[in-house]
């Protein structure tokens, strides 16, 4: 875990399972990044942005896309796009736009959120249909757009199947309403669903997706949808300050994580089940290995969370104190197999550790 550093200096290598945000570009990237074409791409004449949102569209089976700064901007232009102020709209009780996007619902698109309590973060069309406010009552918020989140981050990277996406795609649409994808790491949930991503969102009204989840890209999200959406989404974009000028630097990039990165996520998941299985039997922990899909695992604690998680970061790993007693762990391109077996020894002697001083 530590090597020599300089004359009698030690440096520790830490194993950083934050999140799959951590991980740096590829020398592949870099190379792109620093010989891309440019222009201004608030007048559409970035060429490597239009390569990249033309790219975007044809992977998805999409008319047209939006290339944005982040996850949450994408989503929030796309609730803007579905809804009008005093609607109600439909998403899982631990879901992103509500837990980590501010407010920014009631705030920008004067919305409120109906949360449903879906089985491990997967909503049904049956957990979904009793919350729909869809009678026309005029003294009752009516519900304007429904929300799934594929793969689920706070529920452990669970996975929606190609089935259930496409029935709650068609009870959305039988009930007249748009449905729209926080698909934030949707291309693990296609990696483990072995589809490919237009396949498992077809039909769906927006989608929206990051490149620097577990992509390596160092910035960027796109928003993917019919082509009058992707022109109104344009606006909306620059209502939130999100008008890039010479944005290819960043888009060349995201071609690369786009077309190379997505198709490694196989080697994440592989590390995130064994680090789910290194610290699935210790005493204190509570985990289900079987439960693991993607590159996410979150687990229980008899002990506290934060505390356990700073003396993690002693031993040179960095992790996610969720709240007092749950901790997440995510893998990434930048964490070997080597490293997460690591990790996983250094997490059940931590545990141990903290077992004794509770006890």
């Amino acid at each position: 875990m530590s090597a020599p550093k300089g004359l009698g200096e030690v440096t520790m290598e830490v194993i950083d399972l934050r999140s799959d945000t951590v991980t740096k570009p590829t020398p592949e990237m870099r190379e792109a990044m620093s010989t891309a074409e440019v222009g201004d791409d608030v007048y559409s004449e970035d060429p490597t942005v239009n390569r990249l949102e033309e790219r975007a569209a044809e992977v998805f089976g999409m008319e047209a896309a939006i290339f944005v700064p982040t996850g949450s901007m994408g989503n929030q232009i796309a609730l803007r796009l579905h809804t009008e102020p005093g609607r109600e709209v439909v998403c899982e009780s631990r879901a992103h736009v509500l837990d980590w996007e501010m407010g920014m619902a009631a705030m920008f698109s004067g919305c409120q959120l109906r949360t449903v309590q879906g089985e491990r973060g997967i909503l049904r069309w049956k957990d979904i249909e009793p919350a729909l406010a869809t009678t026309g009552l005029y003294y009752k918020a009516q519900t304007g757009l429904i929300w799934v989140e594929n793969t689920h981050n706070m529920a452990g990277g669970s996975v929606t199947p190609l089935a259930v996406m496409r029935e709650l795609r068609d009870g959305a649409h039988g009930r007249g309403l748009p449905i729209h994808l926080d698909g934030a790491r949707v291309f693990n949930a296609s990696t483990a669903l072995k589809t490919d991503v237009a396949t498992l969102t077809a039909g769906y009204d927006s989608v929206n997706f990051c490149l620097s989840k577990g992509l390596c890209a160092p910035v960027g999200s796109l928003l993917v949808s019919s082509r009058k959406n992707i022109d109104k989404a344009r606006r909306i974009r620059k209502a939130l300050g999100g008008g890039m000028r010479q944005a290819g630097v960043l888009a060349a990039a995201g071609l690369i994580a786009l077309d190379v990165m997505s198709k490694r996520l196989d080697d994440d998941h592989a590390n995130a089940k064994l680090l789910a299985q290194k610290i699935a039997d210790v005493d204190g922990i509570s985990v289900d290995p079987a439960e693991v899909e993607t590159n996410i695992v979150i687990f229980r604690t008899e002990f506290d969370a934060p505390a356990y998680v700073a003396s993690l970061k002693e031993r040179g790993v960095l992790a996610s104190a969720i709240n007092a007693n749950t901790v997440r762990f995510v893998t990434h391109h930048d964490v070997s197999q080597e490293q997460c077996a690591c990790a996983g020894e250094i997490a059940v002697d931590v545990a141990a550790e903290m077992l004794l001083e509770t006890a």
